[in-house]
């Protein structure tokens, strides 16, 4: 879920059929004396979902959350907003559902995400990583592994298999050989080696500045969770250190990571007690993940037309060959992005 600016019910479509029967199912809702004409969107989001804005009668904000079966399914997200709310961490509560429409009623965790504090106030970043990290622990520390899917090799090379379809085909237009196909292949054998053998948690997946929301009490709310999986204890902070959308320096990423392991410790999670051992878990997790956010941008943009996310594919992919240039089962990774990149068309491309 990716906050935008509040957006009149106007700006909606009147032929949307999910709008109606999301009015219809609000009238409903009496004890909330919600207004139908304060309705408005919300967010945008990669998914099929969609969440609108509205007010009750007192002018207090709640969230509508469309999720259209049968490309979407609520129950998830009901599911794993009980497992954070017992974990002790903040995440939208759920008012009242009709799960086979597809319709949720939240509370409404304010405008203010952490890309929008981090972008227009550095000051506050160190307390704010300092927050989600104490809730990341949190979460991990609720150890529900009978409750969640594993976030298991197969699930992993699935999602590493998103980066050659769509970033190396389709992106860069090209066709690897069945040369560089064996060499890409033994580069996912070695990330996986790695992170399928990680000590495992409960992972959100999507734990970065656009799903953190900066509140004054509980900060951070935690949004967009119902992807939520038993995983690698590395990949939600890499996820939140290693953004997307937000960039750090080498150092600073190193001192969260490092505050990060000491707390991590103290609680008890079984984090590598090597801070060296534990350091190359999160980078070769990151370029797990940061290979299929290449992927997935590509696809979201060339598939889904939403073209935007070609603009966060430099950042991404500067991830990428930072860390295998470091590591030497990863060269022949940097080299094959060579040999592709001086070939493509999009090289030289204005994001």
């Amino acid at each position: 879920m990716n906050n935008s600016h509040n957006n009149p019910i106007s700006a909606i479509p009147n032929s949307d059929p999910r709008l109606a029967l999301l009015t219809n199912w609000v009238t409903t809702l009496t004890e909330f004396s919600l207004q139908i004409d304060t309705l408005r969107a919300a967010s945008a989001d990669a998914s099929f979902r969609r969440y609108f804005r509205i007010d009750d009668t007192h002018g207090k904000s709640f969230i509508l959350m469309d999720a259209p079966p049968p490309e979407e399914d609520v129950r998830p997200f009901m599911r794993v907003a009980q497992l954070f709310d017992e974990a002790g961490v903040t995440v939208p509560t759920i008012l009242a559902s009709h799960t086979e429409q597809g319709f949720l009623l939240l509370s409404d965790l304010g405008m203010v995400m952490y890309s929008h504090r981090l972008k227009t106030n550095y000051a506050t970043a160190h307390t704010l990583y300092m927050d989600a990290i104490d809730s990341l622990i949190k979460i991990q520390q609720h150890n529900q592994a009978n409750v969640l899917t594993e976030y298991d090799r197969a699930t992993q090379l699935k999602e590493l298999m998103i980066f050659p379809e769509w970033y190396i085909n389709k992106h860069l237009g090209a066709t690897l050989t069945a040369e560089q196909q064996a060499s890409l292949n033994k580069v996912f054998d070695q990330i996986l080696a790695n992170t399928v053998a990680q000590p495992q948690v409960i992972v959100h997946r999507d734990y970065h500045s656009r799903n953190l929301m900066v509140i004054d009490e509980g900060n951070p709310g935690i949004l967009d969770f119902q992807g939520a999986l038993f995983g690698p204890i590395t990949y939600d902070l890499v996820s939140l250190l290693r953004d997307a959308y937000v960039e750090w320096d080498e150092e600073q990423v190193l001192d969260w990571v490092l505050r990060y392991w000491e707390r991590a410790r103290r609680a008890g999670l079984p984090v590598h007690p090597d801070i060296d051992r534990f350091y190359r878990d999160f980078e070769f997790m990151g370029i797990q993940r940061h290979l299929k956010i290449l992927g997935i941008f590509c696809r979201l943009a060339y598939r889904d037309g939403k073209e935007g996310y070609l603009a966060d594919l430099p950042l991404v992919l500067s991830y990428v060959r930072q860390t295998a240039q470091r590591y030497s089962a990863l060269i022949p990774l940097l080299r094959l992005l060579d040999e592709l990149e001086k070939k493509s068309p999009q090289v030289g491309y204005t994001f």
